[in-house]
């Protein structure tokens, strides 16, 4: 076993919260620092696919997530008027784990804050690295606080805009826009809602997944110019204008935003770093080494699977760096795997325009449920 002893985690985010649960019960002594000044997060839902929840399970929250989230078993395609177009059951999941359950956002944070402390992990908000001096056998570390400590190891899920990667690697691997964004409002939940709805038109792709037994999250795709900045004032406007073309459904949800209401706006962005994620004694996970757009809801799934394999591998490797080698090794491909088809469904949707749509449509109860399956499968393989 790597001599693991006392551990920073840097970003108290999904991955972060997640490695200092698993670290700390297995006996770290884990400190915790985020450079936001509280532990707020956005009011928006977040889907935990089965591989989520198997990585959730490993610290041991997934009866938590299971009771506040909602569980769902696949997805219904329909084109903007609210025509049906396919349905697909998930091939996630096992008797132990559903194949989704999506929760709000604040409570996954909740659960995974209490699993972090539960297990002794100290958390200081407002506070990140300021310098590091890695000695080969520990490594020093000088907080933005002032204070100083010395580490067997430093763990980065700082996020897509990562200062540690920028750090260990240079600024060669910063996000890269998509040309697309989501916009997120949580809305009430029709009894009727018992899976994620999806809606293609012409120029963006709308939809809408259960969150609690009142709520669900509409999420709309659109392309919107770089570096734009709009008013968050004028969001209700701008949602209903981009809603515009909907019926049925998002229809009635476009006519019920009112002014004030909290809709979250989201550019979608990547990053792969290429392996190593690691350099001496401070390894990187989650966005701040992969991120990609939600189009398979792998996002936090795959900083949770970080969280655990590096665990794992700190557990039965004889060396820090043996055992940062074997996650490395073991994450890449398939967090790859996932940029990949997250992209090529983003890419493939919004292509879509008037001339194309209906024959797309058309061919995708025959082409749908293959890939979906597809991906499911090797998703449900261990990580």
């Amino acid at each position: 076993m790597a001599k693991v002893e006392k551990v920073l985690v840097v970003g108290a985010g999904i991955g972060g919260l997640a490695v200092a649960a698993a670290l700390g019960q297995r006996g770290a002594e884990v400190d915790m620092v985020e450079i936001k000044p509280d532990s707020t997060v956005y009011g928006v839902g977040i889907n935990q696919p089965a591989n989520s929840l198997r990585a959730l399970d490993k610290i041991g929250v997934l009866e938590q997530i299971l009771d506040v989230g909602v569980v769902y078993d696949g997805y219904t395609f329909f084109d903007y008027k609210g025509n049906e177009v396919v349905a697909i059951k998930s091939q996630l999941g096992d008797e132990r784990v559903p194949p989704n359950c999506a929760l709000p956002r604040r409570e996954l944070s909740r659960i995974l804050i209490g699993a972090a402390e539960g297990a002794g992990a100290k958390i200081r908000y407002g506070t990140t690295v300021e310098d590091l001096d890695d000695r080969g056998d520990s490594i020093g570390v000088t907080l933005t606080d002032g204070s100083t400590a010395d580490y067997d190891l430093v763990v980065g899920f700082d996020g897509i805009k990562s200062p540690l990667r920028s750090r260990l690697f240079g600024d060669a691997y910063q996000p890269v826009y998509s040309g697309h964004v989501v916009w997120r409002l949580t809305v009430p939940r029709p009894a009727s809602v018992t899976r994620s709805d999806l809606f293609q038109s012409p120029r963006s792709k709308g939809g809408y997944i259960p969150l609690t037994e009142e709520t669900m999250y509409l999420l709309l795709v659109t392309s919107e110019p770089e570096g734009v900045h709009y008013d968050v004032a004028d969001f209700p406007d701008m949602l209903r204008e981009r809603l515009a073309e909907f019926e049925g459904p998002l229809g009635d949800i476009r006519d019920s935003i009112k002014e004030g209401d909290d809709i979250v706006y989201s550019p979608l962005s990547e990053v792969l770093l290429p392996p190593p994620w690691h350099k001496g004694l401070v390894v990187l996970g989650g966005d701040a080494a992969h991120a990609c757009t939600p189009h398979i809801t792998q996002g936090a799934g795959m900083a949770l699977e970080d969280a655990v394999v590096l665990d794992d591998e700190l557990a039965s490797a004889d060396s820090i760096p043996a055992a940062l080698e074997s996650y490395v090794a073991r994450r890449y491909p398939r967090a790859k795997f996932v940029q990949e088809v997250s992209r090529g469904i983003l890419d493939s949707e919004m292509a879509i325009n008037e001339e194309t749509l209906e024959p797309t449509l058309a061919e995708w109860p025959k082409q749908l449920p293959g890939q979906m399956a597809h991906v499911d499968g090797l998703l449900n393989e261990a990580a």
